[in-house]
This record gives structure tokens, sequence and C-alpha cells, in this order.
């Protein structure tokens, strides 16, 4: 193992989003998911024999864990949190498994190895979650673990086009100088959203006290739209048939047919994300083909039932075309390079991307907050 290189463990590692974040800068020494499927993503992708553990968090040996670690990275399951899942929350058995991690990093505590950075990440429900109360209880387990820490709201949108926002809690470890800099003494725009300030404006105690307001800089202003990641010849979708694509818009309500006019007009090419929904007008059910043309995708969700998975219409002056998203589209949405690659069944690739974290996030939390925490602690640890 490389010393020179900072080291990280990868929980709920899934394809291995947040690993493709960190770069070549880091070195990953250990990585966990229960999912066997994705499993094999991760090694076709990052091979790394021994370093992948496929199976139950809560089975994990912590004499199997390496020495030490810099950080430990938990993109824990969202279902439980989500508003649109079954609102168990921290409880629930999906999202619930927040406790056998933070099991194990305690396990590393107590034999004096714990990592001097511990990050989570997670859907935004997770600030209301049963009242504030799910985030109370992460808030606490940070303090009563010796972390001081803080949270930010990140939309993916900042960096691909995708509206994916995602609540980000970052701790260091008590005995981790801080730089000035990284702090700010107050929340700031964008990433301190109003509901992270209700958020914390429930916490008491030391929870309270080991609070940090993360001082992140924006970054630049994206330059793609969503059009600009379109493939003309998907590998992973067919187009649809004219009477399909007919059939999709005659489910668009006047207003929805209106945006499409609008985008026949714009003298460009645009594609909207739809979502199939189904409204009660009249009284009576009806199913809906919802559009929006704003250049950006909507949140890529794990296909349940086929219902989640989004349909594109692809607009060029009257020329209208649908179809599926591709599995290659959604890995361009989720910020992965051409390189990394997906599995060949679409539902799996779909679920994949869909559950992941957004890679260019990543790499400005560790650019612009993890790196700089290390690299001072590193500093001070070899002057010593």
């Amino acid at each position: 193992m490389s010393q020179s290189k900072p080291t990280f463990l990868e929980f709920f590692a899934g394809g291995g989003m947040a690993r493709a974040g960190f770069g070549d800068g880091w070195e990953c020494v250990f990585a966990n998911d229960f999912d066997f499927k994705k499993g094999v993503t991760y090694q076709d992708n990052w091979g790394t024999p021994g370093v992948l553990e496929v199976g139950d968090i809560r089975k994990i040996e912590i004499s199997n864990l390496p020495s030490t670690a810099d950080l430990a990275w938990a993109s824990f399951p969202c279902q439980d949190l989500s508003l649109a899942g079954g609102g168990a929350g921290l409880r629930g058995e999906r999202s619930g498994t927040f406790y056998p991690f933070w099991d194990i990093i305690k396990g590393l505590i107590s034999e004096g190895r714990g990592p001097r950075v511990v990050a989570l990440e997670n859907v935004t429900g997770t600030l209301t979650s049963h009242g504030g109360k799910d985030f109370e209880a992460i808030c606490a387990t940070f303090a009563e673990n010796g972390y001081r820490y803080g949270a930010l709201v990140i939309d993916a949108a900042m960096f691909v086009p995708q509206s994916r926002p995602r609540l980000f809690v970052i701790g260091v470890r008590d005995d981790v100088e801080l730089d000035e800099h990284l702090i700010s003494p107050g929340p700031v725009d964008p990433f301190h959203t109003r509901g992270l300030k209700t958020a914390f404006d429930r916490i008491k105690g030391k929870a309270r006290k080991n609070w940090l307001w993360w001082n992140l800089p924006t970054p630049p202003r994206r330059n793609t739209v969503f059009a600009d990641l379109i493939e003309d010849k998907p590998a992973s979708v067919k187009w649809h048939t004219a009477a399909e694509t007919s059939k999709l818009i005659g489910q668009m309500s006047p207003i929805n047919l209106a945006k499409l006019d609008a985008a026949k007009r714009s003298g460009r090419r645009m594609v909207g994300a739809v979502y199939k929904r189904t409204r009660v007008e009249n009284g009576l059910k009806y199913q809906r083909a919802e559009i929006r043309f704003d250049d950006v995708a909507g949140c890529l969700r794990t296909p349940a039932g086929g219902s989640s998975r989004q349909v594109i219409v692809v607009v060029d002056g009257n020329k209208v075309r649908s179809r599926l998203i591709s599995s290659r589209e959604t890995a361009r949405l989720m910020g992965l390079p051409e390189k990394y690659r997906l599995p060949k069944n679409y539902n799996e690739a779909y679920h994949l991307t869909g559950d992941g974290v957004a890679v260019p996030v990543v790499r400005h939390l560790a650019h612009h907050v993890i790196e700089p925490l290390l690299q001072k602690a590193k500093a001070k640890a070899e002057a010593a």
C-alpha cells in the first residue's frame, strides 16, 4: 500500500462512484456492498481483488479491515428516508444500516484506529424524516463518537445537467487541527439551505456544540445542458415508433403541450425529460405525461416496476422523437467517464447509476474540504 496517498473505506459502494470522485490521488483499501450485481460492476471497473467484500455490512469483521484509513465514506441506503419511500427512517430495514456502519466506526475507534474523517451521503429527506429526529440522531452519533461535523446540501445540477440535491455530512476527529479557512462562522448559501438551517435549529447539547459550518467554494457555472449528453444511436434502448410518440404526446395536458410547442420554436435541439403520473381531473383519474424543458434531467431514481425510468423527448424543429433514456446517458448524468463499464442489462445499469452519488460532487468535496483536512493532519503527524 502506498503511504503517499490518503486512504479510504468505501461503504455501500455500489459501482464505486464515490471512488471515481476521489480519483487516482486516493487509495481505496476496503469496499463493501450488499448487492452482488453491483459488486460485479465494481470489480469490472476497479479490479483490486480483495478490496471489495460483497455481503451484509452487519457481518463485516473489524479484524478484516486495514490497520488504518484516513476516511470512511458511506452512501447508506435512502429508501426509508426518501420522500418517495415508506417513511420508516433510520429504523427502516434499508436506511437502518446507518447503525451497523457506525458500529464498525466505533470498533475502529476502540482499537485506536478511527478514521480522521467520516463522510455520509443521503437524500435531503433525511433532514425532515420523523420530524427531524433522524437527522438529530445522525448528528448526535458524530458528536458522541468524538467528531466535530457539519452538513451541506449540494445539488448535482451545479456540475451536471441533472436535478439531484443530496445531503452530505462530514465529520472530522476531535484531535485533527482545523484550518480556519475551511470553516464559516455561520451558514452560507447555496450549500446551507433553509431546510438544513431549520434542521440545525433542532439540534441540542453536545451535538450542537460540535457543529461546523463548512465553508465550501461555489463551483464554476456549468456549461453543459441535457441535450449535450444525448446519444443519437443508443445501444441500450430503441427509439419509439411514431405511433408510440404520438400516444405519449396524447397523454400531455394543455400546459405540457404548450411546453412542447415552445421547444419546437426554440431554434435549437431540446431534450425534455418525461415522467408519467396519475392525475385526478374532474373526479376521474388520468395518466399524464409531464415534461420539463429546462435543459436539466429529472433526478435519476432506481426503477421500480418501470415507473421511474425516465422517458426523453428529443425535439429538432418540428421533428419529435421519444424513447427511454439510455444507460450511457444516465452514466453521463452522474458524471461517470465514458470508459466506465456499465452492466449490459438495462435495468441493472439504471439501478446502478440511479442509486449512486454524482462523481463531480465527490471530487469537489474532496478537493475543497476533505483533502485540506487530511493534508494538515498528516503534516502535523510527520512533524511530531
